[in-house]
């Protein structure tokens, strides 16, 4: 047998009282396609920073194959130096060029080598050979415009320096270059985070043809079940290996563990009927074959209940009956609009939305999904174009971007004031959604995302709605809590229309699509399988920076309506300077909106109240700052347009 990749033996962590987990032995072969799961707080983060060599166990042992290559993304990368975005994918490249390298060394020595020498040198230019082959060294220059265009970096942002990139954009370039370096052995976490449906798709694809072997840790059940073939689970603190992908472990899993109950039940039996044995007879005639039988009680090893991580435990109820209509509108226009002309980000056709429809909105990152549910729920005014409620329609809308009020609130406290709900009660709903003893102490400011996602469910839970407007509802919760939320909804008796990069949610739970390509919406009857079926899925990411043809046409038809243009007295070359500045300035705001977004969620992390209200204010500004940027671009369009009217 070939000698794995890697084996750990007997390893444990932990972080000052806190074990992390024991006795963890797992072995990878070249070729293995693992996928790691478990809950939020399992470390699964901390066994593959271990298995990367970036952090040490307490005890046990780590045995890597000689000259092994690992790549490893975490869930926070860092660049080291001042990079671009292409000096970044071709220092990833770098062990490949030097593959290139050797192998030119070893081809020059084959033709003046004989006999011996001949012999070994042609077995290493063969294994150099695979190993170039492999890494895609024969098409570099391709497979690098490939890997950066399919995780959002056309060829215009690869001058763009890595430290201007917002934290989601960071993430997607470390994913490139792990994937560009093209390791022996694979550690991913989490690397379908930031991802939008089609660089989902392009990613499965990618992993599916993966050369090597890889350690996959997702929330993504429609990733793992497609590219890896068998399943870690990281429960309890040990770790059991699975045969098959995440569906299949489910399965096994819940096999294994109504076993385990059944063993457990017999051997409670087993126990019950010895010791009552003993008791009755321990002493009299039969005083022999009690102390025999007590003996027998001493040996027997134990077997332990099968133990449940807790679970996320929550109900949907409406507390009354919409209509038969809930929303309907006439074509919208979406997007937002300052001092000056309006930035469009969608326009749809009218819109009906029919009691108890599960509707589900997909687009690309930035295509405006989160603006339409912000429009249907009145927090955003469309800038073209009226939409209603429909009679007895009691909406509730979960927020993608939750703003805290006060973040030093405790979750307790949140609760009994949102909800008005004595401290009892607010305790017992904070336990369905898994804050238990002294996490219900904790301010909401220092929440983890996964944290500040199920106190959101608790909120939206008690409303009692009977439309549920939801974004992005799994994110940050871990495959238990998707699991729960899942049932939950595919049970809730009211409507939902719900925008998320969740397949599975998808394919289970939408009967409608609302589809957003190129700055319109179209329908679609079906789930995420019917797209597929249909070939209706676009795989091209929307392209990063100013969306500039589809602004500019909504900003000249709404200018058209209102007033004749005016001519500009600059030149030309002012002209063009001024709306290069103007563009240069919105996509400077709109990188530096979401580094504040990305450095919400560390300081969340960090447990830093201060620095999370100075960051809240700091998006806010931002967000105004953008909004004003945005009109006075399209003023200098408006100016540039009147000049070629007045020529």
């Amino acid at each position: 047998m070939a000698t794995p990749l890697l084996h750990v033996e007997g390893i444990s962590k932990q972080f000052g009282a806190y074990e992390v987990f024991h006795d963890v032995t797992l072995t990878v072969h070249d070729g293995d396609r693992l996928g790691l799961v478990g809950p939020n707080g399992a470390g699964k983060s901390t066994l593959l920073a271990i298995l990367a060599g970036q952090l040490e166990p307490d005890t046990g042992t780590i045995i890597r194959r000689r000259g092994l290559r690992i790549g490893y993304l975490p869930q926070l990368p860092d660049f080291a130096g001042a990079l671009t975005v292409r000096q970044a994918a071709e220092q990833a490249v770098a062990a490949v060029q030097e593959l290139h390298d050797e192998l030119e060394a070893v081809a020059a020595a084959l033709a003046t080598a004989h006999d011996e020498a001949y012999t070994e040198l042609a077995m290493r230019f063969d294994e150099l050979s695979r190993r170039f082959e492999a890494a895609g060294g024969f098409e570099l220059e391709r497979q690098i415009q490939e890997v950066l265009a399919n995780l959002g970096f056309p060829q215009a942002m690869w001058e763009t320096p890595v430290d201007h990139l917002s934290g989601g954009q960071r993430t997607r370039l470390a994913l490139a270059c792990a994937l560009l370096a093209a390791p022996d052995l694979l550690l991913l976490d989490e690397p379908t985070n930031h991802l939008d449906l089609a660089m989902l798709t392009w990613l499965d694809r990618f992993l599916a043809q993966w050369p090597g072997a890889f350690v996959l840790v997702s929330h993504d059940r429609y990733t793992l079940d497609r590219v890896t073939t068998e399943t870690l689970a990281l429960e309890q603190g040990t770790i059991t290996r699975y045969p098959g992908n995440y569906s299949q472990y489910v399965v096994l899993r819940a096999e294994r563990i109504k076993q385990q109950q059944a063993a457990y039940e017999a051997q409670q039996a087993e126990i019950a009927k010895l010791e009552a044995f003993i008791q009755r007879y321990r002493a009299g005639q039969r005083a022999r074959e009690a102390r025999g039988r007590a003996k027998r009680l001493a040996r027997i090893e134990r077997i332990a209940p099968p133990r449940e991580a807790p679970r996320l435990r929550l109900q949907l109820e409406e507390q009354y009956r919409s209509g038969q209509i809930v929303l309907e509108s006439s074509p919208l226009t979406i997007g937002y609009s300052s001092t000056g002309e309006p930035r469009v980000l969608l326009r749809t056709p009218p819109l009906v939305v029919q009691r108890g429809e599960r509707i589900a909105l997909l687009g690309p990152n930035g295509s405006g999904k989160t603006s339409l549910l912000r429009t249907l729920v009145g927090e955003i005014r469309p800038l073209e174009g009226e939409l209603r409620f429909g009679y007895h329609v009691a909406p509730a809308y979960f927020a993608q971007q939750w703003i805290l009020d006060n973040p030093a609130e405790t979750v307790l406290d949140l609760l009994c004031r949102r909800l008005t709900l004595p401290p009892d009660e607010a305790r017992a709903l904070a336990a369905d959604f898994l804050f238990r003893g002294d996490d219900v102490f904790k301010p909401v400011g220092v929440l983890s995302g996964g944290e500040r996602s199920r106190l959101a469910l608790a909120l939206l839970v008690e409303t009692r709605a009977n439309v549920l407007l939801l974004d992005e509802p799994t994110n940050h919760l871990d495959l238990p809590s998707r699991e729960a939320l899942e049932t939950v909804l595919d049970d809730f008796p009211g409507t939902l229309l719900f925008a998320s990069h969740d397949r599975y949610l998808i394919d289970r739970i939408a009967t409608k699509l609302w589809l957003i390509e190129n700055g319109t919406l179209r329908i679609v009857l079906g789930n995420y399988s019917t797209l597929l079926e249909q070939g209706a899925l676009s795989l091209t990411p929307a392209p990063a920076g100013l969306p500039r043809t589809v602004a500019s046409t909504a900003a000249s038809t709404s200018r058209a309506s209102a007033r004749p243009p005016t001519p500009s007295t600059r030149s030309p070359r002012e002209r063009a300077r001024a709306l290069r500045n103007a563009e240069e300035r919105i996509l400077a705001l709109e990188a530096q909106l979401e580094h504040l977004a990305d450095a919400l969620a560390e300081a969340s992390a960090r447990q830093n109240v201060e620095e999370l209200q100075e960051l809240q204010r700091a998006y806010e500004r931002t967000e105004t700052a953008l909004h004003d940027a945005y009109a006075h671009w399209e003023a200098l369009l408006e100016e540039d347009e009147g000049q070629d009217s007045a020529r």
